[in-house]
């Protein structure tokens, strides 16, 4: 269902022309794409986590809050890219915040999809 990718591009685009999600652990990046499938990024600058120790324990509670989402995923009618970045807070939370934090956001992505449906 989702495969990631590493283009700089890519990455650019999505923060270009996405939408952006702000929460207290996560910052999302949205883009429709013509995929059939979700794509996922994810971002933990050393600016804002410091060491790669928790640069990377942040990538992995990205990939899992991502992962634990699939079924909210699956229910939206478009496929979109994702590109998740971390912030300093999620050093501090379990799996649990990060995941209802996106979960609250894909919702939001399926409430403008309905209202773009409604146009």
């Amino acid at each position: 269902m989702r495969r990631n990718w590493r283009d700089q591009e890519e990455f650019q685009n999505v923060y270009r022309n996405g939408t952006r999600y702000d929460a207290a652990s996560i910052s999302v990046f949205v883009i429709e794409n013509q995929s059939s499938h979700h794509r996922l990024g994810v971002t933990a600058s050393k600016k804002a986590l410091g060491k790669a120790v928790q640069r990377n324990r942040a990538k992995r509670l990205l990939r899992e809050a991502f992962r634990s989402n699939e079924e909210c995923l699956k229910d939206l009618s478009a496929s979109y890219d994702w590109v998740l970045n971390a912030k300093a807070k999620i050093l501090s939370d379990k799996v649990r915040v990060p995941t209802l934090e996106l979960q609250q956001i894909v919702e939001k992505v399926r409430k403008s999809e309905t209202l773009a449906a409604a146009k």
